[in-house]
């Protein structure tokens, strides 16, 4: 017969035993690596170029971008190639105008009178807000300056661009959460 010390003993170890094997200390869900995937929220550096290699914009050494991936947050051809990815990882992305911002659209260039804009804003390439119907912000670049009127560009600034994306991904926090 055991004595009441060996009992207590021997209750610890069957119930340290059962602890310690219904949860791996090894394996958290925390520790594995976890993938870029639908739902998962990304924060990654970035620099962006444009076809001749010019920087158009870069928050390395700033804060993060930080987005939802599956949510179309950023332009498809980036999510995509950003799928699977982990933390640390890096990878230069080439992102074509199909799958970025589109091809430059012929039919958002519109004719507008010339007294409707500023006098220091009739230079070609200005950028100006115009407003939308629901009162939003739409960006337009003047495009042609003629004798009465101005030919407006209200295409993304990045339409028919391909782009070039130099990309670390620095957080990915499961679906999960």
């Amino acid at each position: 017969m055991l004595t009441m010390q060996a009992r207590a003993l021997f209750y610890l170890a069957i119930t340290a035993t059962l602890v310690f094997s219904s949860h791996p200390i090894a394996e958290p869900a925390e520790i594995i690596e976890a993938q870029i995937r639908e739902g998962s929220r990304v924060a990654l550096e970035y620099t962006l170029s444009d076809e001749t290699g010019s920087v158009i914009e870069s928050n390395k050494g700033k804060q993060p971008m930080s987005y939802i991936h599956g949510k179309g947050q950023i332009i498809p051809g980036l999510e995509k190639e950003l799928s699977g990815m982990k933390v640390g990882e890096e990878k230069k992305i080439q992102v074509k105008p199909e799958d970025g911002y589109g091809p430059v659209n012929p039919e958002a260039f519109q004719e507008v009178p010339k007294d409707k804009l500023p006098p220091e804003a009739l230079k070609v390439g200005t950028m100006l807000m115009a407003q939308g119907p629901q009162g939003q912000g739409i960006p337009a670049r003047v495009h042609e300056v003629k004798d009465t009127t101005v030919i407006m560009d209200f295409n993304h600034p990045m339409a028919g661009k391909t782009l070039s994306f130099d990309i670390k991904v620095s957080e990915v926090q499961s679906a999960e959460k």
